[in-house]
């Protein structure tokens, strides 16, 4: 009995381990914007945790399912206008119509992924960056969502309800930090469940695990459907939080782009990948942009190129690699002490 205690508490004490050091990070988070009183490096901060979010949602199909899509925009572009429509046109609050966009998006998600996931590869992702470019283009001919021209959501009174705050940016960077911190706890749990093995299968080989009783189909439209259902949800954050939309903000291939690369650049399948690539990309990409304005256009782009052939080459599993191999150096020290 002794013998089977021992092999089975390095593992607890590894998901123990992380649950602390999240509450640690979080901790930090939240302490961290409390003596940041430039309106600028706030809206960085915000930025960088709405696109950490996004990313963890994209490493539920991208990185643990193996399906790599390009087209999340979709799901985005859909939570964005839903909760947007609903509250210009019919007076719902976004925190009601967030969740009318995430469901949405989860049919929507199902719809792509019937005849999508049959596809396998770059096909897959071909398929999705031509679905949701078609809905760009959906968007932007449809003159009851707006057109081209969008819809601005005007300002009515400070109120969490709608997400409309005039003074301070504080508290949208709180909202966003509660929907990371939610995620990551999603993404946690189901890591450690049948569903993370299920997944994990799939994408190492799609074929032995439907050979070793996976159902591979449902198992990909499970992982479509929680990770555009949250991927919704920050696209009904980012509209509140800049009170206006239009297609090309949040229908562009653009924003699928900054989904994936957080993910890819941190380590794609990975608890804390997204995470650190997002806390590196997104200040990286947002300073930038500040730094060289319309002289600098495209910059940003050279910049991830850089830095993905970079990880690519040293470092695959990406920059979370690093992380493990200075706490095996520790362990490794501590064994020998």
């Amino acid at each position: 009995m002794a013998i089977s205690s021992t092999r089975i508490d390095p593992a607890i004490g590894v998901r123990r381990q992380q649950l602390w050091t999240a509450l640690g990070v979080l901790a930090l988070f939240v302490a961290l914007p409390l003596g940041v009183t430039n309106a600028y490096f706030q809206h960085v901060m915000i930025v960088t945790v709405l696109y950490l979010a996004l990313s963890q949602s994209w490493n539920i199909l991208g990185g643990y399912c193996g399906q790599i899509s390009l087209g999340h925009v979709l799901y985005f572009g859909i939570g964005a206008y839903a909760s947007t429509v609903l509250n210009v046109k019919y007076g719902v609050a976004p925190v009601f119509g967030m969740f009318v966009g995430a469901g949405l998006s989860v049919i929507a998600a199902l719809i792509v992924g019937i005849p999508c996931f049959r596809l396998r590869g770059h096909y897959f992702a071909i398929a999705t960056i031509v679905i949701a470019e078609s809905a760009l283009l959906l968007f932007l001919n449809w003159d009851w969502v707006g057109g081209a021209l969008g819809i601005y959501i005007p300002f009515v009174t400070d109120s969490w309800m709608f997400f409309q705050f005039r003074i301070t940016k504080l508290p949208f960077y709180y909202v966003v930090l509660g929907l990371a911190a939610l995620l990551w706890l999603i993404t946690f749990w189901i890591e450690g469940s049948k569903w993370g093995f299920y997944w994990r299968a799939v994408k190492d080989n799609a074929d032995a695990a439907e050979a070793l009783g996976v159902k591979v189909y449902p198992t990909k439209l499970a992982a479509a459907a929680i990770s555009a259902f949250f991927t919704a949800l920050g696209g009904s954050f980012y509209a509140q939080y800049n009170s206006y939309i239009d297609p090309e903000s949040v229908l562009n291939f653009n924003v699928s782009l900054l989904m994936t690369l957080p993910a890819v650049l941190g380590g794609i399948g990975t608890l804390w990948g997204p995470t650190i690539g997002a806390l590196v990309l997104i200040p990286v990409t947002e300073l930038t942009r500040s730094y060289f304005g319309g002289t600098g256009r495209g910059f940003d782009l050279i910049i991830y190129g850089g830095l993905i052939m970079l990880i690519a080459t040293v470092k695959p599993e990406g920059l979370i690699g690093y992380v493990t191999e200075w706490r095996e150096r520790r362990r490794t020290g501590a064994d020998a002490s």
